[in-house]
Protein backbone atom coordinates (compact mmCIF):
# COMPACT_ATOMS: atom_id res chain seq x y z
CA UNK A 1 0.00 0.00 0.00
CA UNK A 2 1.50 3.32 -0.48
CA UNK A 3 1.90 5.60 2.20
CA UNK A 4 0.78 9.51 2.37
CA UNK A 5 4.48 10.14 2.47
CA UNK A 6 5.11 8.50 -0.93
CA UNK A 7 1.95 10.19 -2.40
CA UNK A 8 2.97 13.90 -1.15
CA UNK A 9 6.57 13.06 -2.42
CA UNK A 10 4.94 12.06 -6.12
CA UNK A 11 3.77 15.19 -5.54
CA UNK A 12 6.50 17.35 -4.65
CA UNK A 13 8.57 15.91 -7.67
CA UNK A 14 5.68 15.87 -10.43
CA UNK A 15 4.12 19.11 -10.57
CA UNK A 16 5.40 21.34 -12.91
CA UNK A 17 5.28 25.60 -12.80
CA UNK A 18 2.59 25.37 -15.98
CA UNK A 19 0.86 22.91 -14.15
CA UNK A 20 -0.21 25.93 -11.64
CA UNK A 21 -3.05 27.60 -12.24
CA UNK A 22 -2.05 31.16 -12.74
CA UNK A 23 -4.35 32.39 -9.87
CA UNK A 24 -2.52 30.51 -7.68
CA UNK A 25 0.65 31.65 -9.00
CA UNK A 26 0.13 34.95 -8.26
CA UNK A 27 -1.25 34.06 -4.65
CA UNK A 28 1.68 32.25 -4.14
CA UNK A 29 3.99 35.75 -5.19
CA UNK A 30 1.75 38.04 -2.89
CA UNK A 31 2.23 35.85 0.18
CA UNK A 32 6.35 35.61 -0.42
CA UNK A 33 6.12 39.29 -0.39
CA UNK A 34 3.83 39.53 2.53
CA UNK A 35 6.53 37.54 4.42
CA UNK A 36 9.33 39.23 3.22
CA UNK A 37 8.04 42.55 4.68
CA UNK A 38 7.07 41.05 7.90
CA UNK A 39 10.34 40.15 8.59
CA UNK A 40 12.11 43.57 7.63
CA UNK A 41 9.49 44.86 10.17
CA UNK A 42 10.60 42.66 12.81
CA UNK A 43 14.52 43.26 11.94
CA UNK A 44 14.06 47.08 12.16
CA UNK A 45 12.08 46.85 15.70
CA UNK A 46 14.66 44.80 16.99
CA UNK A 47 12.04 41.81 17.36
CA UNK A 48 13.17 37.54 16.93
CA UNK A 49 16.67 38.71 16.17
CA UNK A 50 18.55 35.91 18.58
CA UNK A 51 17.55 33.36 15.19
CA UNK A 52 20.33 35.88 12.64
CA UNK A 53 22.94 36.24 15.95
CA UNK A 54 22.46 32.59 17.02
CA UNK A 55 23.24 31.30 13.00
CA UNK A 56 25.89 33.66 12.36
CA UNK A 57 27.89 32.93 15.47
CA UNK A 58 27.57 29.24 14.53
CA UNK A 59 29.91 30.29 11.42
CA UNK A 60 29.65 29.87 7.82
CA UNK A 61 29.58 32.16 4.60
CA UNK A 62 26.88 30.68 1.98
CA UNK A 63 25.16 32.48 -0.97
CA UNK A 64 21.83 32.57 1.00
CA UNK A 65 20.74 35.89 1.31
CA UNK A 66 19.82 36.98 5.44
CA UNK A 67 17.60 39.65 6.59
CA UNK A 68 19.55 42.74 8.11
CA UNK A 69 23.08 41.24 7.51
CA UNK A 70 25.34 41.99 4.82
CA UNK A 71 27.14 38.35 4.96
CA UNK A 72 25.17 35.47 2.98
CA UNK A 73 25.08 31.81 5.11
CA UNK A 74 24.64 28.40 4.54
CA UNK A 75 20.75 27.87 3.32
CA UNK A 76 20.04 25.65 6.68
CA UNK A 77 21.06 28.77 8.51
CA UNK A 78 19.70 31.56 6.73
CA UNK A 79 16.72 29.96 6.11
CA UNK A 80 16.58 29.47 10.29
CA UNK A 81 17.22 32.86 10.69
CA UNK A 82 14.91 34.50 8.32
CA UNK A 83 11.98 32.22 9.14
CA UNK A 84 12.03 33.28 13.04
CA UNK A 85 11.98 37.12 11.64
CA UNK A 86 9.03 36.46 9.52
CA UNK A 87 7.37 34.89 12.14
CA UNK A 88 8.34 37.97 15.22
CA UNK A 89 5.82 39.93 15.09
CA UNK A 90 2.89 37.27 14.49
CA UNK A 91 1.99 39.47 11.56
CA UNK A 92 2.40 36.48 8.82
CA UNK A 93 -0.22 34.70 6.87
CA UNK A 94 -2.27 31.84 8.54
CA UNK A 95 -4.52 28.74 6.88
CA UNK A 96 -7.74 29.00 9.01
CA UNK A 97 -8.81 25.10 8.15
CA UNK A 98 -4.96 23.91 9.50
CA UNK A 99 -4.59 26.63 11.86
CA UNK A 100 -1.03 27.09 10.74
CA UNK A 101 0.77 29.60 9.63
CA UNK A 102 2.18 28.46 6.49
CA UNK A 103 4.51 30.68 4.48
CA UNK A 104 6.74 31.86 7.93
CA UNK A 105 7.92 27.80 6.94
CA UNK A 106 7.72 27.43 3.59
CA UNK A 107 9.56 30.93 2.02
CA UNK A 108 12.52 31.14 3.88
CA UNK A 109 13.16 27.68 3.51
CA UNK A 110 12.62 27.45 -0.11
CA UNK A 111 14.43 31.24 -0.84
CA UNK A 112 17.56 29.42 0.69
CA UNK A 113 17.85 26.43 -0.83
CA UNK A 114 16.79 28.10 -4.65
CA UNK A 115 19.32 31.03 -3.55
CA UNK A 116 22.62 28.16 -2.80
CA UNK A 117 20.94 26.18 -5.74
CA UNK A 118 20.97 28.90 -8.20
CA UNK A 119 17.42 27.99 -9.00
CA UNK A 120 15.29 30.25 -11.08
CA UNK A 121 12.30 32.32 -10.26
CA UNK A 122 10.01 29.60 -11.56
CA UNK A 123 11.93 27.02 -9.73
CA UNK A 124 11.05 28.97 -6.75
CA UNK A 125 7.38 29.51 -6.92
CA UNK A 126 6.54 25.88 -7.91
CA UNK A 127 8.51 24.83 -4.10
CA UNK A 128 6.53 26.89 -2.29
CA UNK A 129 2.97 26.46 -4.07
CA UNK A 130 4.16 22.48 -3.50
CA UNK A 131 5.12 23.21 0.01
CA UNK A 132 2.03 25.16 1.39
CA UNK A 133 -0.13 22.55 -0.40
CA UNK A 134 1.18 19.67 1.85
CA UNK A 135 1.14 21.96 4.84
CA UNK A 136 -2.06 22.82 4.47
CA UNK A 137 -3.57 19.35 3.84
CA UNK A 138 -1.69 17.87 7.08
CA UNK A 139 -3.10 20.27 9.17
CA UNK A 140 -6.60 19.67 7.29
CA UNK A 141 -6.68 16.31 8.36
CA UNK A 142 -7.28 16.77 12.06
CA UNK A 143 -8.70 21.19 12.37
CA UNK A 144 -7.68 22.41 15.43
CA UNK A 145 -6.49 19.05 17.20
CA UNK A 146 -2.88 19.89 17.09
CA UNK A 147 -4.07 23.53 18.99
CA UNK A 148 -6.14 21.37 21.87
CA UNK A 149 -2.83 19.10 22.82
CA UNK A 150 -0.80 22.03 23.23
CA UNK A 151 1.02 21.64 20.05
CA UNK A 152 1.89 24.63 17.29
CA UNK A 153 0.84 23.41 13.74
CA UNK A 154 3.27 25.91 12.08
CA UNK A 155 6.19 23.82 13.11
CA UNK A 156 4.50 20.28 13.09
CA UNK A 157 2.40 20.68 9.94
CA UNK A 158 5.41 22.87 8.50
CA UNK A 159 8.33 20.91 8.54
CA UNK A 160 6.58 18.85 5.92
CA UNK A 161 5.79 21.46 3.59
CA UNK A 162 9.17 22.58 3.99
CA UNK A 163 11.08 18.95 3.28
CA UNK A 164 8.59 18.97 0.69
CA UNK A 165 9.75 22.30 -1.28
CA UNK A 166 13.46 21.99 -0.59
CA UNK A 167 13.35 18.56 -1.81
CA UNK A 168 11.97 19.91 -4.94
CA UNK A 169 14.47 22.71 -4.97
CA UNK A 170 17.49 20.21 -4.75
CA UNK A 171 15.92 17.87 -7.52
CA UNK A 172 15.27 15.05 -5.45
CA UNK A 173 13.36 12.03 -6.63
CA UNK A 174 10.56 10.56 -4.98
CA UNK A 175 12.11 8.13 -2.79
CA UNK A 176 15.01 10.36 -0.97
CA UNK A 177 12.01 13.28 -0.73
CA UNK A 178 9.81 10.23 1.20
CA UNK A 179 12.78 9.42 3.05
CA UNK A 180 13.27 13.11 4.23
CA UNK A 181 9.71 13.18 5.62
CA UNK A 182 10.42 10.15 7.59
CA UNK A 183 13.26 11.66 9.46
CA UNK A 184 11.78 15.19 9.28
CA UNK A 185 8.68 13.64 11.61
CA UNK A 186 11.47 13.01 14.15
CA UNK A 187 11.88 16.99 13.99
CA UNK A 188 8.45 17.51 13.94
CA UNK A 189 8.07 20.14 17.10
CA UNK A 190 6.36 23.13 18.89
CA UNK A 191 4.92 23.63 22.07
CA UNK A 192 2.47 26.11 23.43
CA UNK A 193 4.23 26.43 26.67
CA UNK A 194 5.19 30.20 25.83
CA UNK A 195 0.97 30.86 26.77
CA UNK A 196 1.99 30.52 30.39
CA UNK A 197 4.35 33.76 30.45
CA UNK A 198 4.09 35.60 27.51
CA UNK A 199 7.47 34.77 26.14
CA UNK A 200 8.24 34.93 22.62
CA UNK A 201 9.18 31.58 22.10
CA UNK A 202 6.56 31.14 19.03
CA UNK A 203 8.78 32.26 16.93
CA UNK A 204 11.29 29.71 16.74
CA UNK A 205 8.71 26.89 15.85
CA UNK A 206 8.87 27.85 12.29
CA UNK A 207 12.43 28.51 12.43
CA UNK A 208 13.35 25.61 13.47
CA UNK A 209 11.12 23.48 11.07
CA UNK A 210 12.28 25.57 8.25
CA UNK A 211 15.83 24.30 9.44
CA UNK A 212 14.74 20.69 10.19
CA UNK A 213 13.27 20.28 6.47
CA UNK A 214 16.58 21.47 5.23
CA UNK A 215 19.16 18.84 6.87
CA UNK A 216 15.90 15.97 6.92
CA UNK A 217 16.86 16.46 3.09
CA UNK A 218 20.35 16.32 3.12
CA UNK A 219 20.37 13.07 5.63
CA UNK A 220 18.26 11.70 3.35
CA UNK A 221 19.89 12.52 0.10
CA UNK A 222 23.29 11.05 1.54
CA UNK A 223 21.20 7.62 2.45
CA UNK A 224 19.43 8.28 6.12
CA UNK A 225 16.28 6.65 6.08
CA UNK A 226 12.91 7.28 7.83
CA UNK A 227 9.49 5.45 8.27
CA UNK A 228 7.29 5.79 5.05
CA UNK A 229 4.67 5.60 7.78
CA UNK A 230 5.40 8.61 9.58
CA UNK A 231 2.20 10.22 8.89
CA UNK A 232 -0.76 7.01 9.28
CA UNK A 233 1.33 4.63 11.23
CA UNK A 234 1.52 3.64 14.42
CA UNK A 235 3.37 6.20 16.70
CA UNK A 236 3.50 8.57 13.50
CA UNK A 237 2.46 12.62 13.54
CA UNK A 238 -1.15 11.54 14.39
CA UNK A 239 -0.62 8.36 16.43
CA UNK A 240 1.96 10.50 18.48
CA UNK A 241 0.92 14.09 19.24
CA UNK A 242 -2.68 13.89 18.85
CA UNK A 243 -3.49 10.05 19.82
CA UNK A 244 -5.23 9.18 16.70
CA UNK A 245 -4.46 5.64 15.68
CA UNK A 246 -6.73 5.33 12.36
CA UNK A 247 -5.94 8.75 10.38
CA UNK A 248 -7.85 9.43 7.14
CA UNK A 249 -6.11 10.92 4.98
CA UNK A 250 -7.33 10.04 1.55
CA UNK A 251 -9.80 13.05 1.53
CA UNK A 252 -6.42 15.04 1.46
CA UNK A 253 -4.47 13.13 -0.69
CA UNK A 254 -7.10 12.06 -3.53
CA UNK A 255 -6.98 15.83 -4.90
CA UNK A 256 -3.82 16.91 -4.88
CA UNK A 257 -2.73 19.49 -8.02
CA UNK A 258 -6.45 19.70 -8.15
CA UNK A 259 -7.75 21.29 -5.14
CA UNK A 260 -5.65 24.49 -4.26
CA UNK A 261 -5.30 26.08 -0.71
CA UNK A 262 -3.00 28.45 -1.17
CA UNK A 263 -5.30 30.71 -2.53
CA UNK A 264 -7.16 29.70 1.03
CA UNK A 265 -4.38 30.73 3.15
CA UNK A 266 -4.89 34.31 5.12
CA UNK A 267 -3.31 37.72 5.29
CA UNK A 268 -3.42 39.63 8.42
CA UNK A 269 -4.24 43.17 8.70
CA UNK A 270 -3.18 43.00 12.58
CA UNK A 271 -0.10 41.94 13.74
CA UNK A 272 -1.61 39.35 16.38
CA UNK A 273 -2.89 36.08 17.09
CA UNK A 274 -5.50 35.31 14.18
CA UNK A 275 -8.10 34.42 16.83
CA UNK A 276 -7.86 37.72 17.25
CA UNK A 277 -9.02 39.23 14.28
CA UNK A 278 -12.95 38.38 14.16
CA UNK A 279 -13.58 40.13 17.55
CA UNK A 280 -11.44 42.70 16.86
CA UNK A 281 -12.65 43.49 12.90
CA UNK A 282 -15.61 43.79 14.52
CA UNK A 283 -14.63 46.30 16.98
CA UNK A 284 -13.26 48.60 13.98
CA UNK A 285 -15.95 48.44 12.18
CA UNK A 286 -18.39 50.07 15.35
CA UNK A 287 -15.61 52.50 16.11
CA UNK A 288 -15.16 53.65 11.98
CA UNK A 289 -12.19 56.03 13.53
CA UNK A 290 -13.59 56.95 16.72
CA UNK A 291 -11.84 56.88 19.82
CA UNK A 292 -12.63 56.30 23.49
CA UNK A 293 -11.81 57.14 26.89
CA UNK A 294 -12.62 54.72 29.66
CA UNK A 295 -15.21 57.14 31.20
CA UNK A 296 -17.05 56.33 28.02
CA UNK A 297 -17.36 52.58 28.75
CA UNK A 298 -19.04 50.53 30.79
CA UNK A 299 -18.56 47.13 29.80
CA UNK A 300 -17.00 45.07 27.11
CA UNK A 301 -18.08 41.13 25.83
CA UNK A 302 -16.42 40.15 23.18
CA UNK A 303 -16.89 36.86 21.37
CA UNK A 304 -14.74 34.08 19.98
CA UNK A 305 -14.98 30.18 19.43
CA UNK A 306 -13.60 28.14 21.69
CA UNK A 307 -10.86 27.40 20.63
CA UNK A 308 -9.46 30.62 20.85
CA UNK A 309 -10.12 30.91 24.53
CA UNK A 310 -7.05 29.50 25.77
CA UNK A 311 -4.83 31.36 23.15
CA UNK A 312 -6.26 34.66 23.57
CA UNK A 313 -8.46 35.11 26.76
CA UNK A 314 -7.37 33.41 29.71
CA UNK A 315 -5.90 33.19 32.44
CA UNK A 316 -8.07 36.75 32.24
CA UNK A 317 -6.17 38.67 34.42
CA UNK A 318 -2.52 38.19 32.54
CA UNK A 319 -4.67 38.71 29.61
CA UNK A 320 -5.77 42.39 30.99
CA UNK A 321 -2.33 43.59 31.34
CA UNK A 322 0.20 42.04 29.42
CA UNK A 323 3.23 40.98 30.93
CA UNK A 324 5.16 41.16 27.48
CA UNK A 325 5.02 42.74 23.79
CA UNK A 326 4.28 39.09 22.60
CA UNK A 327 1.82 38.29 25.53
CA UNK A 328 -0.41 41.75 24.21
CA UNK A 329 -0.57 40.08 20.72
CA UNK A 330 -2.23 37.24 22.54
CA UNK A 331 -4.09 39.19 24.11
CA UNK A 332 -8.07 40.11 22.84
CA UNK A 333 -8.36 41.80 25.97
CA UNK A 334 -5.60 44.13 25.65
CA UNK A 335 -6.21 44.26 21.35
CA UNK A 336 -9.82 45.43 21.70
CA UNK A 337 -8.60 48.60 24.16
CA UNK A 338 -5.54 49.65 22.14
CA UNK A 339 -8.22 49.95 18.60
CA UNK A 340 -10.96 51.83 20.78
CA UNK A 341 -8.33 54.16 22.91
CA UNK A 342 -6.03 54.40 19.89
CA UNK A 343 -8.42 53.70 16.64
CA UNK A 344 -5.96 51.14 15.27
CA UNK A 345 -4.15 48.20 16.05
CA UNK A 346 -0.43 48.08 14.46
CA UNK A 347 3.08 46.70 14.63
CA UNK A 348 3.67 49.98 17.26
CA UNK A 349 0.96 48.85 19.69
CA UNK A 350 2.54 45.87 20.77
CA UNK A 351 5.48 47.80 22.27
CA UNK A 352 7.08 47.56 26.39
CA UNK A 353 5.81 51.45 26.37
CA UNK A 354 2.20 50.69 24.36
CA UNK A 355 1.11 47.20 26.38
CA UNK A 356 1.87 50.00 29.50
CA UNK A 357 -0.89 52.63 28.76
CA UNK A 358 -2.65 52.96 31.71
CA UNK A 359 -5.74 54.29 29.62
CA UNK A 360 -5.60 51.02 27.33
CA UNK A 361 -5.33 48.69 30.50
CA UNK A 362 -8.37 50.63 31.98
CA UNK A 363 -10.43 49.32 28.92
CA UNK A 364 -8.81 46.40 28.94
CA UNK A 365 -10.10 45.67 32.36
CA UNK A 366 -13.44 46.19 31.23
CA UNK A 367 -13.30 43.24 28.92
CA UNK A 368 -15.08 39.97 28.93
CA UNK A 369 -15.95 36.99 26.58
CA UNK A 370 -18.40 34.57 25.73
CA UNK A 371 -17.55 31.88 23.22
CA UNK A 372 -19.91 31.18 20.02
CA UNK A 373 -20.30 28.30 18.04
CA UNK A 374 -19.60 29.94 14.26
CA UNK A 375 -20.51 28.17 11.42
CA UNK A 376 -17.59 29.38 9.39
CA UNK A 377 -14.81 28.16 11.85
CA UNK A 378 -12.43 26.50 11.33
CA UNK A 379 -12.89 25.79 7.39
CA UNK A 380 -13.55 29.45 6.33
CA UNK A 381 -12.15 31.97 8.69
CA UNK A 382 -11.36 32.97 12.04
CA UNK A 383 -15.19 34.86 13.39
CA UNK A 384 -15.67 36.61 16.07
CA UNK A 385 -18.19 39.65 17.64
CA UNK A 386 -18.14 42.08 20.36
CA UNK A 387 -20.58 44.14 22.37
CA UNK A 388 -19.57 47.12 24.14
CA UNK A 389 -22.03 49.34 26.43
CA UNK A 390 -21.46 52.65 26.72
CA UNK A 391 -21.73 55.11 29.76
CA UNK A 392 -24.60 56.82 28.02
CA UNK A 393 -27.04 53.65 27.73
CA UNK A 394 -25.90 52.71 24.03
CA UNK A 395 -24.81 49.42 23.03
CA UNK A 396 -22.53 49.08 19.88
CA UNK A 397 -22.78 45.21 18.66
CA UNK A 398 -21.02 44.42 15.46
CA UNK A 399 -20.57 40.52 14.25
CA UNK A 400 -17.43 39.17 11.69
CA UNK A 401 -18.43 35.92 10.12
CA UNK A 402 -15.45 36.23 8.23
CA UNK A 403 -12.40 37.88 9.27
CA UNK A 404 -10.58 40.77 6.99
CA UNK A 405 -7.85 39.12 5.20
CA UNK A 406 -9.41 35.76 4.89
CA UNK A 407 -10.69 33.81 1.01
CA UNK A 408 -14.16 35.34 1.96
CA UNK A 409 -13.37 38.50 3.02
CA UNK A 410 -10.07 39.29 1.34
CA UNK A 411 -7.69 41.61 1.24
CA UNK A 412 -6.96 43.20 -1.92
CA UNK A 413 -3.51 42.71 -3.95
CA UNK A 414 -2.90 46.36 -3.50
CA UNK A 415 -3.67 46.19 -0.11
CA UNK A 416 -0.85 43.13 0.17
CA UNK A 417 1.16 45.78 -1.51
CA UNK A 418 0.62 48.74 0.79
CA UNK A 419 1.04 46.47 4.09
CA UNK A 420 4.18 44.84 2.77
CA UNK A 421 5.26 48.57 2.10
CA UNK A 422 4.59 50.08 5.14
CA UNK A 423 6.42 47.41 6.40
CA UNK A 424 9.54 47.19 4.48
CA UNK A 425 9.64 51.10 4.95
CA UNK A 426 10.58 50.53 8.47
CA UNK A 427 13.72 48.73 7.70
CA UNK A 428 14.57 49.69 3.87
CA UNK A 429 14.80 53.06 1.93
CA UNK A 430 11.92 53.78 -1.44
CA UNK A 431 14.49 52.61 -3.77
CA UNK A 432 15.08 49.07 -2.07
CA UNK A 433 11.51 47.92 -0.97
CA UNK A 434 10.46 48.66 -4.55
CA UNK A 435 13.59 46.39 -5.81
CA UNK A 436 12.08 43.72 -4.02
CA UNK A 437 8.74 44.08 -4.78
CA UNK A 438 9.50 44.23 -8.37
CA UNK A 439 11.03 41.00 -7.98
CA UNK A 440 8.64 39.18 -6.26
CA UNK A 441 6.16 40.76 -8.82
CA UNK A 442 8.41 38.95 -12.03
CA UNK A 443 10.06 36.02 -9.96
CA UNK A 444 9.26 33.79 -12.53
CA UNK A 445 11.50 35.85 -14.76
CA UNK A 446 14.57 35.76 -12.61
CA UNK A 447 17.51 33.85 -12.69
CA UNK A 448 19.65 35.24 -10.35
CA UNK A 449 18.04 35.00 -6.97
CA UNK A 450 21.01 36.10 -5.10
CA UNK A 451 21.24 39.42 -6.71
CA UNK A 452 17.35 39.24 -6.95
CA UNK A 453 17.35 39.60 -3.19
CA UNK A 454 20.52 41.22 -2.18
CA UNK A 455 18.64 44.33 -0.93
CA UNK A 456 17.06 42.93 2.04
CA UNK A 457 20.88 42.62 3.28
CA UNK A 458 20.50 46.26 3.96
CA UNK A 459 17.57 46.28 6.26
CA UNK A 460 18.01 48.36 9.01
CA UNK A 461 18.29 46.54 12.37
CA UNK A 462 16.59 47.55 15.46
CA UNK A 463 18.61 47.27 18.84
CA UNK A 464 17.17 44.62 20.60
CA UNK A 465 17.39 40.92 20.53
CA UNK A 466 21.15 40.99 18.99
CA UNK A 467 21.87 42.19 16.00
Amino acid sequence: MTTAAERFADFATTLGYDDIPSDVVEHAKDHLLDTIGCGLAATAMGVATEGRSTMRELGGIGDAVVIGQSEGMPAANAAFANAMLCHGLDFDDTHSDSVSHVSTVVCPAALATAQSKRATGKDLITAIVVGNEIVTRVGMATPGAFHKRGFHPTAICGIFGATAAVGRLLGSDAETITRAFGIAGSMASGLFAYLADGTPTKPIHPAWAAHGAMIANQLAAFGAIGPRSVFEGKFGVYHSFLGIKDIDLERQLADLGERWETPRIAYKPYPACHFIHGSLGATASLAAGRTFTSDEIDAITVRVPQAGVALVLEPETEKRAPRSEYEGKFSLQYSTAAMLVRGKVGVSDYTDEAIADRTVLDIAAKVNYETKDYPTYPADGFPGGVEIRLANGDVLDAELEYQKGGPDNPMSREEVAAKYRENALLALDTDQLEAIESVVGSIESQSDLVAAFAPLSNASTGASGGA
